[in-house]
């Protein structure tokens, strides 16, 4: 073992393992302070265990720290055994991090809390490992062709598409957060994590020094990355309002009375004018909370549902910060009246006794509802 790899590998092994310690104790804080706001939906008593998955992920790279270290001291590192242990790791690594995203609000929407579709993806990792161990055995010793390990291509494939579903997740985090610069950062450090896994793929390319140089800063700025996303979670939850705490009347149509507290808004009067799309929308959500039972208190939105397209919800949100022009720290996000439940489902977040509606304007628009379900509602 050269000086280079025994600084590279001690240095991996203690980095991520204060990184994991770290995050850890971040977790069991917020599960603490903020246990209330993470399990206000009592029909599924969730909890968001991203950074508990991404703790977890920098565990896996500990024990591929060690491994690496072991393999050297003990003289296996060019074994066929080493190999499968390094793309078995890079699997589990790889799950734990698609688990994080499950729980990752600005996540590809086909990954965030819908479970239909992370145990599509959960099969795929596990027949990718499969596929892995098959050609590892047929190939026995002979597994590298032109230079390139052909065992290891799969499990590349795989990083590859993970990393691009990271990008994209920690771009548009950061970005609605209001930290545009770490947003690029975020691309530049998920580059150079794909980029360093390329040469234990393609042989050719692999310079020790600058291959375990792109390995030591790319983990090292992902998990600085892990913290600063911990503490604007931290700072999100903090700004969130509690679902107790606010209060809505429909006073009118198109006119609403607002208050949330801890965004400093009391009874702000909010006319929709001839935003009718949104006011419509909000009404039915606040119906369905207030009168509906509890499996019927939530709307699908999607082409196949009541509102057919997520624009609908923003806009709402959009139009209450525009007509009370309220200041950067104050404006409401979509996340702060409405609770996604998953598979397309949202929910408003206000309790239902802090919702009030005009007996007129109620019976007004149950009679003219094209959806029956609102008059068996308020019947």
């Amino acid at each position: 073992m050269t000086a280079v790899e025994q600084f590279h590998n001690l240095a991996h092994i203690f980095i991520s393992f204060i990184g994991a310690i770290l995050l850890l104790a971040i977790y069991s804080n917020i599960r603490k302070r903020f246990r209330q706001i993470l399990e206000e939906d009592e029909s599924q008593k969730r909890v968001d265990s991203g950074l508990l998955y991404l703790s977890l992920a920098m565990f896996v790279w500990v024990g591929s720290g060690i491994w690496a270290y072991a393999s050297k001291h003990f003289h296996f590192s060019e074994s066929m055994t080493y190999q499968i242990g390094v793309n078995l790791l890079s699997i589990i690594n790889n799950l734990f991090l698609l688990m994080a995203l499950f729980y990752f609000y600005y996540a590809p929407k086909f990954i965030y809390n819908n479970t239909k579709n992370v145990r599509i993806i959960i099969g795929i990792i596990f027949g990718v490992a499969s596929i892995t161990l098959i050609m590892a055995a047929i190939l026995g010793e002979n597994n590298i062709y032109h230079n390139v390990k052909l065992n290891a291509l799969p499990d590349l494939l795989l990083s590859g598409f993970l990393c691009f579903l990271l990008m994209l997740s920690f771009y548009k985090t950061f970005l609605y957060r209001g930290l545009k610069l770490v947003a690029m950062i975020s691309v530049v450090i998920m580059f150079l994590i794909l980029v360093s896994q390329l040469p234990e793929v393609f042989l050719s390319i692999n310079d020790e020094f600058t291959t375990l140089l792109i390995k030591i800063i790319a983990k090292t700025s992902l998990i600085s990355l892990f913290l600063v996303l911990a503490t604007s979670w931290v700072i999100q939850l903090a700004n969130t309002p509690r679902p107790n705490e606010m209060r809505i009347r429909f006073l009118d149509w198109a006119l609403i009375q607002l208050s949330i507290p801890s965004k400093n808004i009391n009874n702000a009067t909010v006319d929709f004018g001839s935003k009718t799309t949104q006011y419509k929308n909000l009404l039915k959500f606040a119906i369905r909370r207030a009168h509906a039972s509890s499996d019927q208190q939530s709307m699908l939105v999607s082409t196949a549902g009541e509102i057919k397209n997520q624009t609908y919800l923003t806009r709402i949100i959009e139009n209450v910060n525009e007509i009370l022009q309220l200041e950067t720290d104050q404006q409401l996000e979509r996340r702060d009246l409405f609770t996604f439940l998953g598979e397309g489902k949202y929910r408003l977040r206000m309790i239902p006794e802090n919702i009030f509606i005009d007996e007129g304007l109620l019976h007004e628009f149950v009679q003219k509802a094209e959806n029956e379900l609102y008059k068996d509602i308020c019947n």
